[in-house]
This record gives C-alpha cells, sequence and structure tokens, in this order.
C-alpha cells in the first residue's frame, strides 16, 4: 500500500514503534547498578533500538527495527564501568552508533536510537519530565548526539510531541539534564524516551548516561533527586 510523502519522511526522523499493549503511565528509573556486562541485560528492561539511514546529503534510505536492545557487543550501547562520579555508582550507559551497518563505509549517515516506549493510557495527562546524568564520552568528527521524547500519533506515526537536547558538546564532567513534555489530551499515543546517535565513516559518538528518571512534574524546570524518584516506587 502507498504511503504518502509526508508520512515516509516523519517514519524517517522517528525511532521505531514496537506495538505493545497499554500499560500504566508510570514513573520510570534506572541507574544500570542492578545490571551486568552481559548481553540481554538492556532488553530486560525494555529498552529497544531502531535505525535510520541517510545518504551523505542526508536523504532518507531506510530504517530497520524496532528491536530488543543489545549491549556490550561493540554496537549500539554498552554498560560501562569507570566512569563514575559522586552519584553515579559503579555502573553508567554508554550510546553510540550501530558500528555493524556497512552504510557507516560508504559515507552514509547512520542514526541509532536506543529508548524506552509505552503507550499511553486513556487519561494521560500533565507535565512529564525526563531527567537524566550525563557526560562527554568519545565524540568526534561531525558526529552529533542529542536525548529525545517523542509522542507518536499511531493514526498515520505523525509526531504530535518532539523535544529534544543537543548532547554532542557537552561537558566532560557529569551534569543533570531534563527534557519535558505535555502529555494532555494524547491517550493511546506512543511515548518514547532514550538518546540518539548520528554518526558516519566509523567515527566516534559516544556519550555517557546514569540515573535515569522518568515522572510527572508541575513545572518545565522542577528537578528531582534519585531519592525522591526512589520514594515514587513501591
Amino acid at each position: 500500500m502507498k504511503r504518502s510523502a509526508s508520512v515516509i519522511m516523519v517514519a524517517a526522523l522517528m525511532a521505531g514503534v514496537l506495538p505493545f499493549a497499554a500499560m500504566a503511565q508510570t514513573p520510570y528509573s534506572q541507574d544500570f547498578e542492578g545490571m551486568t556486562q552481559t548481553n540481554g541485560e538492556l532488553a530486560a528492561d525494555n529498552w529497544l533500538n531502531y535505525g535510520n539511514v541517510f545518504d551523505p546529503g542526508m536523504g532518507y534510505i531506510y530504517g530497520y527495527g524496532p528491536f530488543a536492545a543489545v549491549n556490550n557487543i561493540g554496537n549500539w550501547q554498552d554498560i560501562a564501568t569507570g566512569q563514575s562520579g559522586p552519584e553515579q555508582g559503579l555502573n553508567v550507559l554508554v550510546v553510540y552508533s550501530d558500528y555493524a551497518n556497512g552504510n557507516h563505509g560508504s559515507g552514509n549517515w547512520v542514526e541509532s536510537n536506543c529508548y524506552q516506549e509505552e503507550q499511553l493510557p486513556v487519561g494521560s495527562s500533565g507535565m512529564w519530565c525526563f531527567q537524566f546524568d550525563a557526560k562527554l564520552g568519545d565524540i568526534a568528527g561531525a558526529s552529533t548526539a542529542l536525548a529525545f521524547i517523542k509522542v507518536l500519533n499511531p493514526a498515520d506515526w505523525s509526531l504530535s510531541v518532539y523535544e529534544t537536547l543537543d548532547m554532542t558538546s557537552i561537558s566532560d564532567t557529569w551534569q543533570t539534564y531534563t527534557i519535558t513534555a505535555n502529555l494532555n489530551g494524547l491517550d493511546g499515543q506512543f511515548f518514547q524516551f532514550g538518546f540518539m546517535s548520528l554518526a558516519t565513516n566509523y567515527e566516534p559518538c559516544g556519550i555517557f548516561y546514569d540515573n535515569i528518571f522518568v515522572y510527572e512534574c508541575s513545572s518545565p524546570v522542577e528537578d528531582a533527586t534519585w531519592g525522591s524518584i526512589k520514594a515514587l516506587y513501591r
């Protein structure tokens, strides 16, 4: 079945959607301390990967995924150690490119997404915050990185919400960042939050992340502490 060019272009710019039963709109937290460097640890926590490929002029070529996130196999992302700050503990997440994609060697751009997703239930509302710690990793050349919140409308896979933070030139010491999104009136749509890299020619693009919180906040500038977020959970 043919789709309009506008729908195709939207699909090119979004992380893929993995349909599943609607979940309660709930807070999320992850500090990676309960994970090992064994492939499958991120998949067990419902992290997903999706890739998009663009030609050197950023014309869309194709997308692939979504699939359960891999880790510690040399592509997409790893559970890393030895990067900790005062609030980071032992383990952190490092997100980079799908270096197994041969389009790197063809001079094409490979966009690699690492994200969580849930379908918003009836009655979804309020301002939601995606808060995380991050620091600069090994990123060079023309590579870029960002963090995002997306809300996708399954009627046509258009973006109802797309909020981002550019992570390309952040500090090489741990800092806390927050993205906010208003979820009013978005029942049944797909809420995603996560991290993206865009790289070509196998250039490095790693960014370190930790202490991820997603929670309902009363204003776009309301940050929470790790302890206060943990209090939201049973």
